[in-house]
């Protein structure tokens, strides 16, 4: 009977990951629970329950005084009785009485099984909760069980989370058995086990994409400082290094790609502009508003608002589809910005105590021309022209071709 309630208690220490000592315990308040079923009293003081944690052999027994009368069985013995037992107790000695368990009775048996489970079940709950909450704010992979009306259930290994519908990619969706990744926004714990809410929109499961992917964000080399996300369509994130031989951007980037790949395949396609982290705030937002060039930005870090000029052809690249582009430059460094193409700021007057600065930038009258083709490269719009026409757009940029259309306070 010892051994093979030896060999159950290993069986459950490592299925439930419940400790040994845990189950022992557990026993040992059973048994002396059924002792206060068997007396019939809810308060037993006197009841000792010894358990041998490595051959699991277990002793119970009563603490009884020696009287001379016995008004209570459970807490006392008659001299005689005692002198039976040894010859040398005396009145007022204490006498260890063993119980015989087998004597319980069917009840009393019935709730000592009952307080064991019970026992049991509160450990795993409160084993598999400590698992999960480690695991909170951090990336998992499940198994894709089943849709629950809009919902999705995910199987993470020993619990099922719930993917609901709003933390789900637009578009997206799952067939059983599919494996997934997901981030574990919060464990709650609950009478029938931790309940666990994951996401697939959530920006920092980005952030942990990427350190899974890359080694240099893993070992710190390289610090996410800022993620905007538009679950499904686009995120930006600028990144920084702590060492100066190391490209933030080429980190994530990759050798042709296949760290940034690696994650916007794991997130169904969604395009990831990474940038370069900059502690000035006005090189930061022109970063931010890459692919599109940048004339002059004015920032006021107080206000948390900022100014930027582009070149006309570039304003509806700056602004993006359905202003894409600047709600997520401003959500990614925390600033509002207003943007304008050069011919508004013109005429609005924002551009004239910029215009010597504006006129005297050497990168942007450069006349150089590419050793290559023979085309002009102008280095602010990034773009080659004809030979023929580099002439055109040596002079005042103003005689660019133009492209209208505005955005103010895009957030």
């Amino acid at each position: 009977m010892n051994n093979e309630l030896f060999e159950a208690l290993n069986i459950l220490e490592k299925e439930k990951n419940i400790s040994k000592e845990t189950l022992l315990e557990a026993i040992r308040q059973s048994l002396l629970q059924a002792c206060k079923n068997h007396y019939g009293k809810n308060e037993v003081t006197n009841v000792v329950v010894n358990i041998d944690p490595n051959t699991c052999e277990f002793e119970v027994y009563a603490e009884k005084s020696v009287v001379e009368q016995v008004e209570d069985e459970l807490t006392q013995i008659s001299l005689s009785n005692a002198k039976m037992k040894d010859d040398k107790y005396e009145l007022g000695d204490v006498v260890r009485v063993d119980i015989k368990s087998k004597e319980f009775g069917r009840i009393a048996t019935q709730n000592a099984k009952n307080v064991i489970l019970q026992k049991i079940r509160e450990e795993e709950r409160k084993s598999l909760y400590n698992q999960y909450y480690e695991k909170e704010k951090d990336v998992v992979t499940g198994i894709v069980q089943r849709y629950v009306g809009k919902n999705v259930s995910v199987n993470l290994g020993k619990v099922d989370a719930m993917l609901n519908e709003n933390e789900m990619i637009k578009g997206e969706s799952f067939y059983p058995t599919q494996r997934i990744k997901v981030y574990v926004m919060e464990v709650k714990d609950t009478p029938k086990g931790p309940r666990i809410l994951v996401s697939r929109t959530h920006p920092e499961l980005v952030k942990r994409l990427f350190e899974n992917e890359v080694t240099e964000v893993r070992d710190g080399t390289v610090e996410i400082r800022s993620i905007a996300r538009e679950a499904g369509s686009r995120s930006k994130m600028a990144v920084s290094s702590s060492n100066p031989d190391v490209d933030p951007v080429g980190a994530c980037v990759g050798i042709n790609g296949a760290r940034v790949n690696s994650v916007v395949a794991e997130l169904g396609g969604e395009k990831i502009d990474i940038i370069n982290w900059d502690d000035n705030p006005a090189l930061l937002i022109e970063n931010a508003l890459s692919p599109a060039k940048v004339i002059y930005v004015m920032a006021d870090n107080d206000e948390k608002t900022a100014k930027v000029v582009v070149p006309d052809y570039q304003l509806s690249l700056a602004i993006g589809k359905e202003g894409q582009n600047a709600r997520l430059a401003a959500r990614l460094t925390g600033f509002k910005i207003d943007i304008k193409s050069e011919t508004q700021a013109r005429e609005s007057g924002d551009l004239l105590e910029y215009e010597s600065d504006y006129y005297d930038d050497e990168e942007y009258y450069d006349d150089e021309y590419d050793d290559y083709d023979g085309s002009y490269y102008d280095e602010n719009s990034g773009c080659d022209y004809p030979e023929n026409e580099a002439n055109e757009y040596q002079g005042d940029y103003e005689d660019a071709p133009e492209n209208t259309g505005t955005v103010d306070n895009q957030e």
